[in-house]
């Protein structure tokens, strides 16, 4: 039998080493993947993290405040009578005078929604409403009868005056209210025996009463 001869022998050793070259490629590559990639895993990148809730901070209730001071002079319904008021730091004093014979000087709070009830001698009571810082409405319960009043806000001279004495002998207690105006209702109160009170000048508050001469000063809580 005849050799194959060298040509065919190197021929079939280069087919041998490409083989085995491209099946060492082949399997370097599986491997390669193999080592980086976990069957059953899958990577995502990463998210970032969900911004936290921004939380509202209410805003305060707003706090109520007393009333302002200041003082208020009116009539009664029926004219017959005036009222004055006087609030200070949520405090009200308020005098009621017909001009003759009939008065009461009442006290009490003052609430921050401006209602007031103001309390006298002999169950005498005013309950009343501060209105917007302009004006009180309201009624003075006394002796019997209930009068409705409005009284505005007074500027100087107006509002609430009273003066005390003792001339020769005798205690003297006057009330005056200075309507807007200049009108007045007084009611001065000799030993116990009311009566209508003389004028007093507003600016200065000057009275003579039985020759006398005293001083009416302004009223507040």
């Amino acid at each position: 039998m005849k050799r194959p001869g060298p040509l065919l022998t190197l021929l079939a050793g280069l087919l041998l080493g490409v083989f085995m070259l491209s099946l060492d490629a082949t399997t370097g590559t599986k491997g390669t993947s193999y080592r980086n990639e976990s069957p059953g895993v899958s990577v995502s990148p990463s998210s970032p993290p969900s911004p936290s809730p921004t939380r509202t901070t209410p805003s305060p209730t707003p706090s109520k405040s007393a009333p302002p001071n200041a003082d208020y002079a009116g009539r009664t319904d029926d004219n017959s009578s005036a009222v004055a008021v006087s609030l200070r730091d949520g405090k009200a004093i308020a005098y009621f005078c017909d001009g003759r014979d009939k008065e009461s000087w009442l006290r009490g709070d003052v609430k921050d929604d401006g209602t007031m009830k103001l309390t006298g001698k002999h169950g005498a009571e005013l309950n009343g409403t501060l209105q917007e810082g302009k004006t009180i409405r309201g009624t003075v319960d006394l002796g019997g009868q209930r009068y409705g009043f409005t009284a505005d806000k007074a500027v100087r001279p107006s509002g609430l005056y009273r003066a005390t004495a003792t001339v020769r002998g005798a205690k003297l207690e006057g009330g005056w209210i200075v309507l807007p105006g200049g009108g007045q209702v007084g009611i001065l109160d000799r030993d116990g025996k009311p009566s209508a009170a003389p004028r007093i000048d507003p600016e200065t508050g000057a009275v003579t009463i039985d020759g006398e001469q005293l001083t009416a000063r302004p009223v507040t809580p």
